[in-house]
């Protein structure tokens, strides 16, 4: 069975469990302030379109994209399972948020992530992200990237 994406809750087990491997996985590489995590409640929210990607039914990824209020959208939580890690999870994860992100006529999706991901930066940068300064509340931090993607129809 092929690897699914679709809309669903972040209040569901193997979600929790996705985000608490993630959160673990962002302490180790970097000290708190510089760990930007939004929690489950923030994810529900209606302006949160919440992916989860299945392999067999078993969740092995997620994401998020957040509506901004300013026309663009962020990504957050964005986590693979290393156990599924080659199965092509985070790329089928961008894919469908770029169409949400059409969809929903953003202008241009943004996102913070740690210098200390390389894996991460790499598929972003595949996807035509580019380096941008801090937006929205982010303060400047040696040890994040920020990058951006104009959509366009």
């Amino acid at each position: 069975m092929p690897v699914t994406i679709a809309l669903e809750s972040p209040r569901q087990d193997g979600v929790i469990r996705l985000l608490d491997l993630s959160d673990a996985y962002a302490q180790s590489l970097y000290p708190p302030e510089s760990n930007h995590l939004v929690d489950i409640s923030t994810l529900e929210k209606p302006s949160v379109s919440f992916l989860v990607a299945r392999n067999d039914d078993e969740i092995v990824g997620c994401c998020a994209l957040v509506e901004a209020g300013d026309g663009t959208a962020e990504i957050k939580r964005m986590f693979v399972d290393p156990q599924a890690r080659g199965l092509k999870v985070a790329s089928r994860l961008m894919d469908r948020l770029e169409e949400i992100g059409l969809e929903k006529g953003f202008a241009a999706v943004r996102l913070e992530t740690g210098i200390s991901q390389p894996e991460a930066i790499g598929l972003y940068r595949k996807y035509g992200y580019i380096e941008i300064e801090p937006f929205g509340s982010y303060q400047p931090d040696p040890l994040s990237l920020f990058m951006e993607k104009r959509l366009t129809v």
